[in-house]
């Protein structure tokens, strides 16, 4: 068990080291393309929910949807029945 372990280790090491490579010219890094998967995934989605299944807390979320929103991978909108709701939404 104690191989596996390592042995997904290092693959999940590589991944990392590859897709920072690739999202580098988009000034996007791996802790945001997280983000960006299930925002795209769920487009509309409140960012206390997105925040629940990344399994981080709400002001960690917040930093990182601000940035995507400032470089243009995403923006917000009201929510038609709760205005102080903002739904993310893919650009």
């Amino acid at each position: 068990m104690r191989e596996l372990l390592r042995d997904i280790g290092v693959i999940a090491r590589a991944l990392d080291g590859i897709s920072n490579i690739e999202f580098k010219s988009i000034d996007l890094t791996k802790g945001q393309y997280v983000y960006l998967v299930r925002i795209c995934e769920q487009p509309g989605i409140f960012p206390d929910k997105l925040a629940d299944m990344i399994k981080v807390d709400r002001t960690t979320a917040s930093r990182a949807i601000k940035k995507l929103e400032t470089n243009g991978f995403i923006r917000k909108d009201a929510d038609e029945i709760n205005k102080k709701n903002q739904e993310i939404i893919p650009h």
